[in-house]
């Protein structure tokens, strides 16, 4: 597994201006572009215990229509939002950093400032 991983939209200023800082931090980091390829049931598993958040909830886009289409609520389990956002990626909030087993959402850039320089 690479060093960092940043999942990106590339139409998202927040995720753009992250991109941005963080090519100018590290060398080796990879970009994914979520929406064109996106993050497995395993890898969605991985993001949310390396954010160390309590609800899954806490990664995602509840604004979306997606989110009624996956018939999601805030009483969905963890495991009710992480397979709706396999099965609808443009939930997944963006950009989130994951940097050796720890991971942050870029919103606003400072959590992932801290992430690199913790």
């Amino acid at each position: 597994m690479p060093k960092a991983i940043l999942y990106h939209n590339p139409r998202c200023s927040k995720s753009r201006e992250a991109l941005a800082y963080v090519q100018q931090q590290i060398d080796d980091l990879v970009v994914i572009e979520y929406l064109k390829q996106p993050p497995t049931r395993q890898d969605l598993d991985a993001i949310f215990k390396a954010l160390d958040v309590q609800n899954a909830h806490q990664m995602i886009r509840s604004k979306e229509a997606e989110y009624q289409l996956a018939g999601l609520n805030q009483d969905a389990s963890n495991d009710e939002v992480l397979d709706a956002v396999a099965k609808y990626p443009k939930l997944l909030e963006r950009p989130i950093m994951m940097y050796g087993s720890r991971a942050a959402i870029g919103r606003p850039l400072d959590h992932i400032v801290a992430l690199l320089h913790a």
